[in-house]
């Protein structure tokens, strides 16, 4: 036991005993009535308290309260010195058994040698798929294997189970119709659920030398858990958002007003979260509280490792597009004065990083947090190259790409000469062996190559600490100063009694408090930088808005121009036009002759009505023994959560993973390409119409060029290409139906008929009639 518990003392026991002296005066002041009515007003006045404490509950917010802060006084680590163990996106699986088995043969050993603090298990602790990854719904075998493996790894690493906390992820609640139904097993299985936390926030402080370390784990997925694929983004709602920012600001008024660093966890990155009912943001949250960190999963690494996203309250509104997206890791950073304010006052900034963790389905990933003197750095293990015998942490100075904060800037500059945080360079170290060395080396890189700039060896702290080694150099931190965050960079070796040898990763650093850029890739960006809750109403508009403009107006052109859209009339022009203006010319007049079309043509029209007013699909979104329900593009229409009767529009906005990829990868490219289609006729018909009114001896006195020509418009090559590109359309198409039958066990011929066959036959439809001239 590391340590112990401290509760304070509840305040409706005080109110209670101080009522109690008070009531011998009271009645001593009212003189002695008669004794039926003295035991009634002895028997009110005591119950008095204990009303006024239910009323109290009933209407106070569900969140802890001041007088039921946890708090564990840390015994056994360097002075002011926490650290936590991080692991996401298990997924266990009865179709993949190597996950578990990996799980138990890496995580026990690992956690036992870096014996955290904490162990925050941040969401989709198992699968909830098929083998054909289709039908996602909760499997009991997934959740039994869980907490087997779950019992063995708190028995190996002989940590406390208290510890460790797991949230549940959207695969927890692929097909869950409300907490606590028979279908939610992790109300049955989970170390949260077993450890009796009630509520989807919890939180925890960590006490070490008079420093205090508060981690706040929320769980933001459905209330009313919809099966994949449209259960993908955390719905938060305006009473978790409450309970949030006031498990956060549990210590804003304590007296001692001793250092707070705030730490969140839970599974739903921000680009994925929902905004609530009343359009409140997490990250508002997030920023008013000014985080250290927020540790979130979800995404996976085969996205990219750099799925960290840092946030700043700027002193001017943002842009309009700030709201749909960012383009890089830092924007938004705060413009540093040379005149800093040093005051109390100004000490406050809204800021805070969020860091995705790598997933352990197939990364094999864990994150090993650390918090010293209110410095959060992180180090990421993968465990497919085997376990670790030696795991290095270094806790400052901070990488300064991907830790270091607008106020690092601060402290730089209203730095106190002789602050122990700064004079000394600082690393815990875990091994399962004896530590014979620990040496540091600094590399200046502007001579274009890594130069040793400072070489020496680390001692370790002479303390009472049980747990970790921490180990540090003195140095003249005064001398890296410099304008550039990442001209100096930083790496730490440890050798062990065995001879085995191990590197922490090459970080760059910055004294100054400055960010070294850090650019995503475009998948990085495709997943961190776009705000898809927000961007989904625009995206889906913008789409019927092209649509239903690509179908009328060239149909008004058509009946107003008449015969100047025409494909004789752009040959005629078309010498005397530049490449672009010839270019748009024949794409418009592509869509006139679809009009022309006309059948073709209204029926697309009526498709693309039928998608903005009707139901696309009936299914069993929840269970299969649930109720049979539709889905628009609102979501899908559902009763709402404790059985009541009002009904809500759930998956909003996940069914835009249903959407947007039927609107932009089957629907548009089908209006393309039969345009494309009628175009094509157009032209063929020009085509055989000048060769029919020549004479068959011109054949043989035209050039070969003049041939080639002739053979490619009788053979009708464009056509074949376009019918190709129909397949390819049908094939999308094909996916998407095959997915949702699965998903949502339907029938498609009963409940999706027109979404699901109407496009292949209007198209083979189209092929007919753009076939002859």
């Amino acid at each position: 036991m590391r340590g112990a518990f401290l509760l304070e003392p509840r305040g409706d026991e005080m109110t209670h005993d101080r009522r109690q002296k008070s009531e011998p005066q009271s009645r001593s002041a009212l003189g002695v009535p008669h004794p039926c009515v003295f035991a009634m007003e002895t028997r009110g006045k005591r119950l008095l308290p204990f009303l006024l404490v239910l009323i109290a509950a009933a209407v106070a917010p569900s969140a802890m309260s001041r007088d039921e802060r946890e708090v564990v006084k840390v015994s056994g680590a360097p002075d002011g010195v926490v650290w936590a163990a991080q692991l996401s996106d298990l997924h266990f699986s009865v179709h993949h058994p190597e996950r578990a088995y990996d799980f138990r043969r890496y995580v026990g050993p690992a956690l036992a040698m870096v014996n955290p603090d904490l162990v925050l298990i941040t969401g989709d602790l198992t699968d909830g798929k098929s083998k054909d990854l289709l039908t996602m719904k909760q499997n009991e075998a997934e959740w039994v294997e869980y907490e087997s493996t779950m019992k063995e790894i708190i028995e190996s690493s002989k940590l406390p189970r208290r510890i460790f906390y797991d949230l549940r992820g959207n695969h927890d609640s692929f097909g869950v119709p409300a907490s606590g139904d028979d279908y939610d097993f992790y109300n049955k299985y989970s170390i949260n659920a077993k450890l009796r936390r009630q509520g989807r926030v919890q939180s925890i402080t960590l006490e070490n030398s008079g420093r205090k370390h508060l981690f706040v784990g929320f769980d933001s997925t459905m209330e009313i858990g919809l099966r994949g694929p449209t259960n993908l983004f955390g719905h938060p709602t305006d009473k978790q958002v409450i309970e949030l920012d006031q498990a956060l600001s549990q210590w804003d008024t304590d007296f001692d007003k001793a250092p707070v660093t705030k730490i969140a966890f839970g599974h739903f990155p921000l680009s994925f979260s929902a905004l609530t009912e009343s359009g409140k943001s997490i990250k508002d949250v997030f920023l008013k509280q000014s985080l250290a960190a927020y540790l979130c999963g979800h995404l996976h690494t085969r996205f990219g490792k750099n799925l960290k996203r840092y946030y700043h309250r700027q002193v001017q509104e943002p842009s309009l597009s700030e709201h749909y997206y960012q383009l890089n890791m830092h924007q938004g950073d705060a413009i540093h004065s040379n005149k800093e304010n040093c005051s109390e006052e100004a000490a406050h900034i809204e800021e805070f990083w969020e860091w995705e963790m790598g997933d352990w389905r197939k990364s094999r990933s864990m994150r090993v947090l650390a918090i010293d003197d209110g410095y959060v750095s992180y180090t990421d293990i993968d465990f497919r190259l085997g376990s670790k015998s030696i795991i290095i942490l270094p806790t400052f100075p901070l990488d300064s790409r991907f830790m270091q904060r607008a106020s690092g800037f601060r402290d730089f500059k209203c730095h106190v000469p002789g602050a122990s945080s700064f004079d000394t360079v600082r690393a815990l170290v875990f091994s399962k062996h004896e530590i014979v060395s620990v040496s540091i080396k600094i590399y200046d890189s502007r001579p274009g190559t890594l130069e040793v700039v400072f070489d020496s060896e680390m001692k370790r702290v002479d303390s009472n600490e049980t747990r970790g080694n921490m180990y540090l150099i003195p140095w003249n931190w005064r001398a890296f100063e410099d304008s550039s965050p990442s001209r100096y960079w930083l790496q730490i070796e440890v050798m062990d009694i065995t001879g085995d040898t191990s590197v922490s990763q090459l970080r760059p650093f910055s004294v100054n408090g400055l960010s070294a850029r850090v650019n995503w890739t475009w998948k990085e960006f495709f997943v961190m930088g776009i705000q898809w809750a927000s961007i989904y109403h625009p995206a889906l508009w913008c789409a019927f808005s092209l649509i239903f403009s690509l179908l009328l107006v060239p149909q008004v052109l058509a009946v107003v121009f008449k015969d100047q859209f025409t494909y004789k009339c752009l040959c005629t022009y078309g010498r005397q036009r530049t490449l672009l203006k010839s270019l748009v010319g024949g794409f418009i007049c592509s869509f006139v002759e679809l009009a022309r079309v006309i059948l073709v043509w209204l029926l697309l029209l009526l498709y693309a009505v039928y998608l903005v007013f009707i139901p696309w699909l009936f299914g069993h979104p929840v269970t299969e023994d649930g109720s049979l329900t539709f889905m628009t593009y609102k979501g899908w229409i559902l009763k709402g959560p404790n059985s009541s009767n009002k009904v809500v529009h759930a998956g909003i906005p996940d069914v835009m993973v249903i959407v947007l990829p039927h609107l932009c990868f089957v629907l548009l490219p089908t209006i393309v390409i039969l345009a494309a289609m009628a175009a094509e006729r157009a032209a063929y018909r020009e085509h055989y119409l000048s060769r029919s009114g020549k004479k068959k001896d011109d054949y043989y006195q035209k050039s070969r060029r003049q041939i080639e020509h002739e053979n490619f418009w009788n053979g009708r090559w464009i056509r074949k290409f376009l019918c190709v590109l129909c397949v390819v359309v049908l094939w999308k198409h094909w996916k998407l139906c095959r997915a949702l039958v699965k998903a949502y066990a339907m029938n498609s011929l009963l409940h999706a008929p027109v979404l699901f066959f109407f496009i292949p036959l209007l198209m083979v439809f189209a092929i007919y009639k753009t076939w002859s001239i």
